[in-house]
């Protein structure tokens, strides 16, 4: 992973390269880790200035942007990590089969998209169980995604099924255990179907978190992080230690991407760059 120094990127907003910024970015990351970060929790900047402050840090992925904003990732070299945009809702998912159709038509589309870029991976989403049994979910998603599976591997992209939590966030979502969705996967029997393993929901459903990264790699093929509780920065002000999760991910010989997703507190833009480059170097391990 190349770090593109200060004197490379000097037309990037003052803001964007306050002193702790400029220590985080001091030296070259590790390479260990493929690091990323999701838009949607630097909103307040537009995705020009993510792109730069991405780049700042020395890493080069956004997660969960969709095909209006790729141009813009292509302009600065930054990977489109996790495409989205396919999705109506997080609701109306793939264990409904009256979501089916307008999911299929979305999808086919949507893998089109994502492979005509140049990208490789695309989120999905469980929905809601709505009074359905484990069985009666396992049964309507994999109906539902057979009938893309055949496309995402013609045209080799990657869906991935993000595990949220049902206890805080996401009321009701089937995929809230990482056994239900890996006994998906087992169903699914496809190199295109993946999970998106997001260490602050499963925290909170089930922990245990490196003992089943350890035993699960195979099913996981990419990580979100954020603190628990609360959803904020992955420092010491919350209670899983990052430094040990990554480590882990790493030790596995995983080749997918971490991607930072937590909510920062800070009220100024200095402040939320800083615990943008700070969470990069707490998995930098």
């Amino acid at each position: 992973m190349k770090f593109m120094g200060l004197s490379s990127l000097a037309f990037i907003q003052p803001w964007a390269v306050s002193a702790a910024t400029k220590k985080a970015a001091s030296g070259a990351l590790k390479g260990n880790i493929n690091h990323a970060v999701a838009r949607w929790t630097y909103q307040d900047l537009s995705i020009e200035e993510l792109c730069q402050l991405v780049k700042e840090i020395g890493f080069s992925a956004i997660d969960l942007v969709g095909p209006e904003d790729w141009p813009v990732l292509k302009k600065y070299g930054i990977d489109s990590s996790m495409c989205n945009g396919a999705e109506p809702n997080l609701e109306d998912g793939w264990c409904d089969p009256r979501f089916h159709e307008d999911l299929i038509a979305r999808y086919m589309r949507h893998i089109d998209l994502v492979a005509d870029a140049g990208y490789t991976n695309l989120i999905l989403f469980s929905g809601n169980r709505r009074g359905m049994t484990d069985e009666e979910c396992w049964d309507n998603a994999v109906a539902g995604l057979q009938q893309i599976l055949p496309h995402a591997e013609k045209r080799g992209v990657v869906l991935f099924m993000e595990l949220f939590n049902s206890k805080v966030n996401h009321p009701d979502y089937v995929a809230d255990s990482s056994a239900w969705a890996i006994e998906l996967c087992k169903r699914l029997d496809s190199k295109n179907f993946s999970l998106l393993y997001d260490i602050y929901h499963m925290q909170i459903m089930e922990g245990d978190i490196i003992r089943t990264i350890r035993d699960n790699i195979q099913y996981f093929g990419h990580f979100h992080t954020a603190g628990v509780p609360g959803r904020h920065e992955i420092n010491d002000s919350q209670e899983l230690f990052y430094p040990a999760i990554a480590k882990a991910i790493a030790d596995t010989g995983f080749t997918g991407y971490l991607s930072q997703e937590f909510e920062p507190t800070s009220d100024t833009k200095d402040g939320r760059a800083d615990s943008l480059a700070e969470a990069i170097s707490i998995c930098d391990v």
